[in-house]
């Protein structure tokens, strides 16, 4: 008989399903961004541990929720249940090997009345940040007691969507769950953090147009999976005013000037694209570029040209002071590159604050890429919470480092934009 879980989707496709699955810690923490993929890692992480003759018990405080869960439990065991191998029981959805322990449950639940009376060798608690903390506390943990079971708590961080809904007392438990096990020196736990964007099952295109209406902070939540405990004064451009900057897209007029900025690397190359309004100094996101790996320089450029065809292409500029080997390549198939006025990216960053605080860039909502980065974009807090001039995660912000390269080649005006729309030209 085929293997019943290559009836699921391949999880070797999905690197942080792939690694929570066969992950062997005794306490795991998920945290994921909505549509992340993390029901059905879940689902598969069950499957395995069911043929293994462990007791699986699956719990979401949504119907929704659990209806998920079960489908593709159903799908994968589909083969031995026609066969008759195992019982199935639609009506209180679960599938045993009768006559032994062994069984799969997926059943709602909210508190700890919900979840009594039953026991698991691996306890799922699912969207664990709407249930209250006594369904852990009460009666998950004793569930576990007599065979010393495994736990896994799966959450999106909270947020005003799912605020009304939360049957819990203390709204961030789950957060701190997370950061407490993130920091766990024991070996028990482990935690893993995965975004929507992760997840190579669904339509990017899809996603794309769904970000564009959200807030900037429902975007960090629900899409990023960020807690939402930042500071702002940790956020790199936390001047940036998402309902004055964030605009919907129009034709850029050809008279404009486009100035792009670029970060090189054959992994993770990047650009972004401005156009600036000569009548009020504004700066308008109007093209990203973000492609990943395998393109050569040459292709680079042919898209680049794309992108800007029919418009005057005014200044490009990116890359260190040690990358003039690269400008030069792309100079030479028709695309010269310059290096960044600054090359120090502390100064650079505040040239880049300076306009955002004079409301100076206008970013098109459906650049949902750049919109991410910006919305994550923060210095890194020391153990002690002590905001440092180190931004976390550097190596990840390749657009956030195209928006510096280039726009900190202007310097905004100190009045305010009310009394002298005009922007310096800069380059």
């Amino acid at each position: 008989m085929d293997n019943p879980v290559a009836h699921l989707r391949a999880t070797e496709k999905h690197a942080f399903q792939h690694a929570f699955v066969f992950s062997g810690k005794k306490r795991i923490v998920i945290k994921a961004g909505r549509r992340g993929g993390k029901t059905v890692g879940i689902a598969t992480r069950a499957v395995e541990r069911f043929l293994k003759k462990r007791r699986q018990l699956y719990a979401a405080p949504t119907a929704e929720q659990t209806d998920a869960f079960w489908f593709e439990v159903l799908r994968a065991l589909a083969a031995p249940i026609s066969a008759g191998v195992y019982k199935v029981d639609k009506s209180d959805r679960t599938i045993e090997l009768v006559g032994t322990k062994q069984r799969i449950k997926a059943k709602t639940a909210w508190n700890a009345d919900t979840l009594r009376g039953d026991y698991a060798d691996d306890l799922y608690l699912d969207e664990y940040q709407l249930m209250n903390e006594d369904a852990w506390e009460v009666v998950g943990q004793p569930m576990l007691l007599d065979n010393n079971g495994d736990a896994v708590f799966i959450y999106t961080p909270p947020s005003l969507i799912s605020a009304g809904v939360s049957k819990a007392r203390d709204p961030l438990h789950a957060s701190k769950l997370y950061k407490k096990a993130a920091s766990d020196t024991s070996g028990m736990w482990e935690v893993f953090h995965f975004t929507s964007w992760d997840n190579p099952f669904i339509s990017q295109d899809a996603l794309k147009i769904v970000a564009a209406d959200m807030s900037q902070t429902a975007y960090r939540q629900e899409i990023m999976a960020e807690d939402d405990e930042v500071s702002p004064r940790q956020l790199i451009y936390s001047s940036f005013n998402e309902r004055i900057c964030k605009v919907p897209r129009f034709a850029i007029p050809e008279r404009w000037r486009v100035y792009s900025g670029h970060d090189f690397g054959s992994a993770n190359p990047a650009a972004l694209f401005f156009a600036k309004d000569p009548d009020t100094g504004y700066f308008y996101l109007f093209n990203e570029y973000l492609p990943g790996g395998g393109r050569s320089t040459y292709q680079h450029v042919e898209e680049f040209k794309r992108i800007t065809a029919g418009l005057h292409v005014d200044t490009r500029a990116g890359g260190s002071h040690q990358e003039d080997e690269i400008r030069q390549g792309y100079s030479s198939h028709g695309w010269p590159i310059k290096e960044p006025r600054l090359g120090n990216v502390g100064a650079g960053i505040d040239k880049v604050r300076g306009m955002f605080e004079l409301d100076k860039i206008r970013i098109f909502d459906d650049m949902v890429l750049t919109l991410s980065e910006l919305s994550v974009y923060k210095w890194k807090a020391d153990c002690s919470g002590i905001i440092t001039n180190e931004i976390e995660d550097k190596a990840k912000f390749h657009l956030m480092d195209c928006m510096r390269y280039i726009l900190s080649g202007f310097t905004p005006e100190t009045a305010p934009a009310s009394q002298g729309p005009e922007m310096r030209r800069g380059w």
